[in-house]
């Protein structure tokens, strides 16, 4: 088995809000991988003490114990703890009712001898690469669906964010577990898988450089760091972001490769 992840802060003066790890069980055969996109709040208050590192390190360690340990419960049923688990570390002293409570997007897979399973919520990206080659794209694309014109009006998105019509992310609810992306493959048709938040899939989604499949033969090839580091030349190429639309002229880049 292969592992390689790489991630990196968009700005240097502001901590990296993305955390991922990979969990290889003492015990049994299998792993799991996690990564998570903090969602960075508009400047004004969020109703909570803590700021997004600190929720995706204990949503992150959440969710890696129960991969690792609950072979039992389904992906989503551990979002749903991990979520509960982490807004109760925080629900005396925070408003988690407030619409900006921190929050991430969420990418699972967990595989053992039969069946690789997956989870994606939000706007992170996992990629899958059968023997053959091939690749597919897991998505959930409800973000991506709004409107760019409301997508820019920070209340206007604030009224869809975990909303029915709108888009869903790991906040403070743990019933958005059941709104998740989830499947399974057999595992025997699956070779590598690769997660990628908002950041890194960039290159694909945004600079355009090349495909999915050619995102994942990048990192196969040249490893994590290498697509973070072609994503940070082509935003420094368009500092002032016209010939490429983009919400921060940097972004948060995590990549996380299992080769099975």
């Amino acid at each position: 088995m292969r592992i390689e992840l790489a991630t990196a802060p968009g700005a240097a003066e502001r901590p990296n809000e993305d955390w991922t790890t990979v969990v290889l069980p003492a015990a049994g055969e299998g792993g799991a991988l996690i990564t998570l996109d903090g969602v960075t709040p508009p400047a004004g208050d969020d109703g909570c003490v803590h700021d997004v590192p600190w929720f995706t390190a204990r949503l992150g360690g959440a969710l890696a114990e129960l991969s690792g340990s609950r072979r039992d419960m389904t992906l989503a049923e551990i979002l749903c703890a991990s979520i509960l688990r982490t807004a109760n570390t925080h629900r005396d002293t925070c408003d988690l009712s407030h619409v900006r409570t921190p929050q991430a997007t969420v990418v699972m897979a967990r595989w053992g001898s039969e069946w690789f399973e997956h989870l994606v919520l939000s706007d992170s990206t996992l990629l899958l690469e059968s023997p053959d080659g091939g690749v597919r794209a897991v998505l959930d694309d409800r973000l991506d669906r709004i409107p760019q014109e409301v997508r820019r009006a920070v209340a206007s998105t604030d009224a869809l964010r975990n909303a029915e019509g709108g888009f869903f992310t790991a906040a403070a609810d743990p019933e958005v577990a059941s709104k998740a992306v989830t499947g399974r493959t057999p595992a025997a048709e699956v070779r590598a898988a690769l997660a990628l938040t908002d950041g890194a899939a960039r290159w694909v989604e945004v600079f355009r450089e090349g495909g999915w499949a050619d995102c994942l033969a990048l990192v196969r090839k040249n490893g994590p760091q290498e697509l973070i580091d072609r994503v940070r030349a082509a935003e420094s190429a368009d500092p002032e972001r016209l010939a490429f639309r983009r919400g921060k002229v940097r972004d948060d880049a995590t990549a996380t490769y299992v080769e099975l």
